[in-house]
């Protein structure tokens, strides 16, 4: 591990999206459109090693990760004891 003074780090993560149509009737529907995460790093270090240090944590990110490369999605649904189908 490569050991790298900071100071301070902040990540702020924003997304847009839509909702729209209606539970009640059945036709809601929405979408992420875009997400944005905004990195703000302050320390004594030099540039390049504190660069190299910004890399590694985006490449082990979840949140940016989940977003950058689809994934399959696995979800159940148990009603009373029992599991159903809401496909």
């Amino acid at each position: 591990m490569k050991k790298v003074g900071i100071s301070s780090a902040k990540v702020h993560v924003e997304l847009d999206y839509y909702l729209k149509g209606s539970v009640k009737r059945g036709t809601v529907e929405n979408k992420v459109t875009e997400v944005r995460s905004d990195f703000e790093v302050e320390s004594k270090e030099p540039d390049n090693e504190v660069l190299e240090i910004i890399k590694i944590t985006k490449q082990g990110c979840f949140a940016e990760n989940l977003v950058k490369n689809a994934v399959p999605l696995k979800s159940s649904c148990i009603l009373n004891g029992k599991q159903i189908d809401v496909s």
